[in-house]
């Protein structure tokens, strides 16, 4: 878990070293949410909007298909729209594999796939995670040189645009939100201009465990905006790599 302050180019150097984890391309935004054999929409920023009633959907509202455009505000907690609480609330069981689909994710914008937890308190329907040290991460790939696609992002675009999370078997019941992140590193060389994808969808674990999320870090607060020089040299040397 993570208590300190987190450089945007420790995170992927240290996933290194370990060897672990459609208006413009490259952009998008979650589209739905599997567990099991059902199926739960994700907000249409596109088509939602304009709506009535507004439908249910089970994650945050966002703005557009493209970046939170200031990662220090309080917009890198759950996108662009004021991290308003869904309607609906997705049922999982502890130990559930959760199927994250995207409208699509193109292959221009390269980096890191992360995946946080943070409680409900007291509920989710008046919970935003903005506050904190409430955000675990719980799974992430960022850059892993076993992969034929060493960037998560990457690896994401190639399965069609989903990735795959397992809720931990022995979390304890509640309600949480479920934080999907990409982020893109193309142009992350000058300050600002790393491109963070959030979403949050609300889920209700059941199950018998007891583990409860330890204190970790805070969205706002995670990413530091003066981080350039780690994240050039680790994305710049893929490049080279790659040729």
């Amino acid at each position: 878990m993570h208590s300190d302050l987190l450089t945007i180019g420790a995170l992927l150097l240290g996933t290194l070293l370990l060897g672990t984890f459609q208006a413009v391309e490259g952009h998008g935004y979650l589209k739905s949410i599997n567990v099991t054999t059902n199926t739960y929409p994700s907000w249409r920023t596109f088509d939602d909007p304009y709506v009535t009633p507004e439908p249910v959907r089970y994650d945050c509202k966002i703005q557009d298909n493209g970046p939170v455009a200031d990662f220090t505000t309080k917009n890198i907690t759950c996108n662009q729209s004021g991290n308003i609480p869904s309607k609906g609330i997705v049922p999982v069981n502890a130990g559930d594999k959760v199927k994250l689909i995207w409208d699509q994710w193109g292959s221009s914008h390269s980096g890191p796939v992360m995946n946080y937890l943070a409680k409900c308190t007291p509920d989710c329907a008046s919970f935003k995670g903005v506050t904190g040290n409430v955000w675990v991460k719980f799974d992430q790939m960022a850059y892993d040189t076993t992969k034929s696609l060493p960037w998560g992002s990457d690896y994401l675009a190639k399965q069609g645009a989903w990735w795959e999370v397992t809720i931990p078997a022995n979390l304890a019941p509640g309600e949480y939100l479920l934080r999907h992140e990409i982020l893109g590193l193309h142009v992350a060389g000058s300050r600002m201009r790393a491109q963070f994808y959030p979403s949050c969808t609300q889920i209700k674990v059941s199950g018998s465990g007891t583990k409860q999320l330890p204190a970790s870090v805070a969205l706002p607060g995670a990413y530091d905006s003066d981080d350039t020089k780690g994240v050039s040299t680790v994305y710049r040397e893929w490049e080279r790599e790659r040729g």
